[in-house]
């Protein structure tokens, strides 16, 4: 009966041990242009867990990557940022996502241009007292208007396999009609330069931009 007992409880234990590692995790939700670069930034964040690249904020269920570019859908390039809330707060992730996108810029980022690649933070109740405060910190120490909304929460659709981990991905594609093969981390770093990116929030943020060398 003992040895049975134990049993129970062990088994027991195992299963509520995956259940309180996942409610000690949360997500926020931000849209920085390019979600490429906005989940290749914030997975470099200590306490971060993961970052998904997809789409909010928009009328469409499930739309796809040319729907959203494309236009008409209302949504969003965003990226779902889990965390570990014993690490890092969502206060400081999102001071981190200000110092990381031109926040000044109303019609899109760096060389992408149109709706779907305007900045924005979709917060729910809880993260939206953080998220107004970082957004009055970074209004004050650029002394202009920021122009990134914050919105509620929205529901998250996560984008196809092809977009997630693209910057660190060893997937070869073809580059030019020569026949040239790269692989998708060398071709995010030939677009996140030609793109004018890092340059421009250096520019914006000088030695405050934490994801800049």
């Amino acid at each position: 009966m003992l040895r049975h007992r134990i049993s129970c409880l062990a088994a027991t234990l195992a299963l509520i041990a995956p259940m309180a590692q996942a409610q000690a995790t949360e997500t926020i939700t931000v849209a920085g242009g390019c979600f490429w670069c906005v989940e290749a930034d914030f997975e470099k964040v200590d306490g971060v867990i993961e970052a998904v690249s997809g789409f909010a904020g928009g009328d469409t269920a499930n739309p796809t990557y040319e729907q959203v570019t494309g236009g008409g859908t209302g949504h969003y390039e965003v990226v779902e940022i889990t965390y570990d809330p014993s690490k890092v707060q969502a206060r400081q992730l999102y001071d981190l996502f200000f110092r990381s996108i031109d926040p000044t810029d109303a019609g899109g980022q760096f060389c992408d241009r149109g709706p779907s690649y305007r900045t924005a933070i979709f917060a729910d109740a809880g993260d939206r007292a953080a998220a107004e405060a970082a957004k009055r910190a970074a209004e004050q120490a650029l002394g202009r208007e920021i122009v990134t909304p914050i919105l509620g929460d929205a529901p998250f659709y996560p984008a196809g396999s092809y977009h997630q981990d693209y910057y660190k991905s060893s997937e070869r594609l073809a580059v030019s009609s020569v026949g040239l093969f790269v692989p998708k981390s060398e071709a995010y770093k030939r677009y996140r330069e030609g793109c004018g990116r890092d340059f421009r929030v250096r520019e914006l943020w000088g030695t405050d931009a934490p994801f800049v060398n």
